[in-house]
Protein backbone atom coordinates (compact mmCIF):
# COMPACT_ATOMS: atom_id res chain seq x y z
CA UNK A 1 0.00 0.00 0.00
CA UNK A 2 1.80 3.49 -0.79
CA UNK A 3 1.74 6.49 1.47
CA UNK A 4 -1.75 7.94 2.30
CA UNK A 5 -3.45 4.98 0.60
CA UNK A 6 -6.83 3.33 2.21
CA UNK A 7 -6.20 6.73 4.66
CA UNK A 8 -9.17 9.08 4.57
CA UNK A 9 -8.32 12.49 3.32
CA UNK A 10 -9.51 14.91 5.53
CA UNK A 11 -8.05 17.82 3.63
CA UNK A 12 -10.78 17.66 0.74
CA UNK A 13 -14.21 18.38 1.84
CA UNK A 14 -15.64 15.08 1.41
CA UNK A 15 -17.56 13.50 4.12
CA UNK A 16 -16.68 9.67 5.21
CA UNK A 17 -19.77 7.58 6.15
CA UNK A 18 -20.23 4.01 6.68
CA UNK A 19 -23.12 2.77 5.08
CA UNK A 20 -25.16 2.42 8.21
CA UNK A 21 -24.48 6.61 8.77
CA UNK A 22 -25.40 7.13 5.07
CA UNK A 23 -28.50 5.46 5.58
CA UNK A 24 -28.91 6.88 8.84
CA UNK A 25 -28.67 10.15 7.00
CA UNK A 26 -30.99 9.24 4.91
CA UNK A 27 -33.42 8.79 6.84
CA UNK A 28 -33.03 12.05 9.18
CA UNK A 29 -33.39 14.44 5.78
CA UNK A 30 -37.06 12.16 5.00
CA UNK A 31 -38.03 13.02 9.13
CA UNK A 32 -37.17 16.36 8.16
CA UNK A 33 -39.26 16.54 5.03
CA UNK A 34 -41.80 15.33 6.69
CA UNK A 35 -41.39 17.82 9.66
CA UNK A 36 -41.62 20.82 7.80
CA UNK A 37 -45.00 20.02 5.77
CA UNK A 38 -46.29 20.16 9.28
CA UNK A 39 -44.53 23.25 10.09
CA UNK A 40 -45.79 24.30 6.60
CA UNK A 41 -49.32 23.85 7.84
CA UNK A 42 -48.85 25.43 10.54
CA UNK A 43 -47.79 28.72 9.22
CA UNK A 44 -50.77 28.79 6.55
CA UNK A 45 -53.08 27.64 9.68
CA UNK A 46 -51.79 31.29 11.33
CA UNK A 47 -51.62 33.39 8.44
CA UNK A 48 -55.05 33.04 8.09
CA UNK A 49 -55.85 34.53 11.62
CA UNK A 50 -55.63 37.70 10.14
CA UNK A 51 -53.35 40.44 10.96
CA UNK A 52 -49.70 39.08 10.56
CA UNK A 53 -47.92 41.70 12.17
CA UNK A 54 -49.20 40.89 15.36
CA UNK A 55 -49.41 37.54 15.18
CA UNK A 56 -47.29 35.59 17.32
CA UNK A 57 -48.37 31.81 15.64
CA UNK A 58 -47.32 33.08 12.04
CA UNK A 59 -44.00 34.41 13.62
CA UNK A 60 -43.12 31.38 15.69
CA UNK A 61 -44.08 29.11 12.90
CA UNK A 62 -42.16 30.87 9.92
CA UNK A 63 -38.97 30.39 12.47
CA UNK A 64 -39.51 27.28 12.86
CA UNK A 65 -40.12 26.54 9.09
CA UNK A 66 -36.67 28.48 8.73
CA UNK A 67 -34.51 26.21 11.52
CA UNK A 68 -36.61 23.08 9.85
CA UNK A 69 -35.02 23.92 6.04
CA UNK A 70 -31.78 24.78 7.43
CA UNK A 71 -31.37 21.57 9.15
CA UNK A 72 -32.53 20.14 5.84
CA UNK A 73 -30.47 21.99 3.93
CA UNK A 74 -27.01 20.38 6.24
CA UNK A 75 -28.35 16.90 6.14
CA UNK A 76 -28.98 17.49 1.90
CA UNK A 77 -25.26 18.85 1.73
CA UNK A 78 -23.75 16.29 4.05
CA UNK A 79 -25.19 13.71 2.38
CA UNK A 80 -23.94 15.48 -1.33
CA UNK A 81 -20.63 15.50 0.23
CA UNK A 82 -20.80 11.54 1.62
CA UNK A 83 -18.62 8.57 0.12
CA UNK A 84 -18.78 5.36 1.66
CA UNK A 85 -16.10 3.43 3.17
CA UNK A 86 -15.45 0.23 3.24
CA UNK A 87 -13.74 -0.61 6.65
CA UNK A 88 -12.45 -3.75 5.86
CA UNK A 89 -10.08 -2.13 3.57
CA UNK A 90 -8.58 0.08 5.88
CA UNK A 91 -5.18 -0.48 7.21
CA UNK A 92 -5.25 -2.80 10.35
CA UNK A 93 -1.98 -1.40 12.09
CA UNK A 94 -3.33 2.46 12.87
CA UNK A 95 -6.01 4.14 13.69
CA UNK A 96 -8.55 5.21 10.63
CA UNK A 97 -11.97 5.85 9.86
CA UNK A 98 -13.92 2.82 11.75
CA UNK A 99 -11.55 2.29 14.27
CA UNK A 100 -12.19 1.27 17.85
CA UNK A 101 -9.08 2.58 19.73
CA UNK A 102 -8.10 2.23 23.47
CA UNK A 103 -6.26 4.85 24.63
CA UNK A 104 -4.35 6.02 27.77
CA UNK A 105 -5.10 9.80 29.11
CA UNK A 106 -1.79 10.19 30.72
CA UNK A 107 -2.92 12.82 32.74
CA UNK A 108 -5.37 10.85 34.55
CA UNK A 109 -3.59 7.38 33.93
CA UNK A 110 -7.43 6.61 33.10
CA UNK A 111 -8.26 4.35 29.95
CA UNK A 112 -10.79 5.38 27.58
CA UNK A 113 -11.87 3.50 24.11
CA UNK A 114 -13.41 5.80 21.43
CA UNK A 115 -14.78 4.70 17.83
CA UNK A 116 -14.15 6.86 15.33
CA UNK A 117 -17.26 7.91 13.04
CA UNK A 118 -18.75 9.90 10.17
CA UNK A 119 -21.65 12.43 10.62
CA UNK A 120 -24.45 11.15 11.67
CA UNK A 121 -22.99 7.71 13.55
CA UNK A 122 -21.56 10.31 16.10
CA UNK A 123 -22.58 9.95 20.04
CA UNK A 124 -20.40 11.14 22.86
CA UNK A 125 -22.30 8.91 25.56
CA UNK A 126 -20.98 6.29 23.85
CA UNK A 127 -17.57 7.32 22.84
CA UNK A 128 -18.42 7.51 19.55
CA UNK A 129 -16.87 10.65 17.92
CA UNK A 130 -16.27 12.46 14.61
CA UNK A 131 -13.11 11.69 12.81
CA UNK A 132 -12.63 15.40 12.09
CA UNK A 133 -13.41 16.45 16.11
CA UNK A 134 -9.71 17.12 17.22
CA UNK A 135 -9.72 14.05 19.13
CA UNK A 136 -10.46 11.86 16.40
CA UNK A 137 -7.71 13.93 14.30
CA UNK A 138 -5.14 13.55 16.71
CA UNK A 139 -5.56 10.11 16.88
CA UNK A 140 -5.65 9.04 13.30
CA UNK A 141 -2.69 7.47 11.77
CA UNK A 142 -1.11 6.67 15.45
CA UNK A 143 -0.32 2.97 15.93
CA UNK A 144 0.12 0.91 19.00
CA UNK A 145 2.45 2.41 21.18
CA UNK A 146 2.31 5.85 20.23
CA UNK A 147 1.18 9.08 21.87
CA UNK A 148 -1.15 11.43 20.18
CA UNK A 149 -0.69 14.69 21.61
CA UNK A 150 -3.97 16.76 21.03
CA UNK A 151 -4.28 20.03 20.96
CA UNK A 152 -8.07 21.15 22.47
CA UNK A 153 -9.77 24.27 23.53
CA UNK A 154 -8.45 23.50 27.43
CA UNK A 155 -4.46 22.95 26.01
CA UNK A 156 -2.83 20.21 25.15
CA UNK A 157 -3.90 16.35 26.30
CA UNK A 158 -1.89 13.19 25.88
CA UNK A 159 -3.20 9.77 24.95
CA UNK A 160 -1.07 6.67 24.54
CA UNK A 161 -2.31 4.30 22.27
CA UNK A 162 -3.36 0.83 23.74
CA UNK A 163 -5.17 -0.98 21.02
CA UNK A 164 -6.93 -0.86 17.68
CA UNK A 165 -9.48 -2.49 16.16
CA UNK A 166 -11.80 -2.59 13.43
CA UNK A 167 -15.47 -1.04 14.86
CA UNK A 168 -18.59 -3.44 14.81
Amino acid sequence: MSEGEGRIAMADDRIPMTREGYEKKKAEVLALESKMLEVTKRVATAREMGDLSENAEYHAAREDQGMVQAQIDKARYDLSKAFIVDTSQLPKGEVAFGSRVKILDMKYDEEEVYELVGPGQENPDKNRILTTSPIGQGLMGKKKGEIAEIKVPSGVIHFKVLEISIAD
